[in-house]
């Protein structure tokens, strides 16, 4: 049976919730979210609504619609490794649903971004990093003939802007020659500005074009919160690397990740930031995502992730962010391209088919 019952009469595992939705059988796209949604309008800004599910498909799509409509899924717990299982959802206000500190941003028509991984060997190990980066991991680098031929067919398909990824791209010892076979193209690569500072890592830094700009991270003010997600001393070093990077005259972008919404700490990094002569547009403050080593953070999938195609050395992959995740994994190839972006072309048409096509008319007279 499904109805909203009221807590107090109901017991749950969630403890105390304003009120509860029991789903019983029913997934989200039959009919549980117009519950979820018709309770949740009784509810005010913060409030709880806890929601009991026999249906395994609403483990996965009732944090995603948590996620999209600005509401926190605080619990989950399951009764058995087969169910049921209850969720508690906050709330947002009108205004939490539209004020963020995480850059914003609009849909890039496919074909006009690539995204490149080096390598994915790094001098971190970040928890949060989504491709698994790290010291040990194997380098998995990209050949620079290979990348001549992606950049050929890149140009040849209308595309504009290639980000370098990784890892650490600044240990591949053939980046510039990556980046060289992207001439013409508008060029950026990500680092954690800490290993090009001397000996041939600063040599190749001091090769690249100077419209090759340079996006380094920085995840906070000073060195607390940095240090504590990226290890002991880094703040320091990328800060160093940003300096080093300004007065060789690149563009230097400035990212920072975070688990969760920081009003405070972001306008302190902004003030850092205006101190350090990095302006506004430069500026990236983007949310974990639950992928690679992340326990926690944004949930992403085909259905809630915009497509950025990426290229690794032995494959092709939806975004990103998503690097390590099967399930978004277009080829495993890296050429050719064309089919690369066909895929991504033709999945975004079934789902917008499928988007106008979820609600067809019912005549009764």
């Amino acid at each position: 049976m499904v109805e909203l019952t009221d807590p107090e009469r109901a017991p749950n595992p969630l403890g105390e919730v304003e009120a509860l939705v029991d789903g019983g059988d029913m997934d989200c796209g039959s009919g549980l979210l117009l519950l979820i949604t018709r309770a949740m309008r009784r509810l005010g800004p913060g409030q709880l609504l806890g929601v009991r599910s026999a249906e395994i498909s609403v483990v996965t799509d009732l944090p995603a619609w948590a996620d999209l409509v600005g509401h926190e899924l605080i619990a989950e717990i399951a009764e058995s490794s087969d169910g049921p299982w209850w969720f508690a959802v906050r709330k947002a206000g009108v205004a939490a649903q539209a004020a963020t500190v995480f850059t914003q941003g609009e849909r890039t028509p496919v074909g006009h971004r690539l995204w490149i991984y080096t390598n994915f060997d790094c001098n971190l190990a970040c928890g949060y990093c989504c491709a698994e980066s790290s010291p040990k991991a194997a380098a998995r680098r990209f050949d620079p003939a290979l990348a001549t031929a992606v950049f050929g067919e890149f140009v040849a398909e209308g595309g504009r802007e290639v980000f370098f990824t990784g890892g650490e791209p600044f240990m591949n010892p053939e980046l510039g020659a990556l980046v060289a076979a992207a001439a013409g193209l508008d060029r950026t690569v990500l680092t954690n500005g800490m290993v090009f500072t001397r000996g041939t890592r600063r040599e190749i830094l001091e090769n690249l074009d100077r419209d090759v700009v340079l996006q380094i991270s920085l995840d906070s003010a000073t060195p607390d919160l940095h240090d504590r997600q990226r290890g002991a001393g880094s703040w320091s070093r990328a800060f160093d690397g940003i300096t080093l990077a300004r007065s060789l005259g690149f563009r230097v972008r400035v990212a920072a990740t975070l688990y969760d919404e920081d009003p405070k700490g972001v306008e302190a990094l902004h003030r850092r930031l205006d101190d350090a002569g990095i302006a506004l547009p430069d500026r990236v403050v983007r949310p974990v995502a639950q992928e690679g080593f992340a326990s926690q953070g944004v949930h992403v999938s085909l259905d809630t992730l915009e497509p950025e195609p990426t290229l690794t050395a032995d494959g092709a992959w939806w975004h990103p962010v998503a690097v390590t995740d099967p399930h978004l994994r277009i080829a495993d190839a890296p050429l050719p391209l064309a089919e690369v972006f066909g895929v991504v072309r033709d999945t975004l048409a079934v789902q917008d088919a499928a988007a106008q096509s979820g609600r067809e008319v019912f005549r009764c007279a």
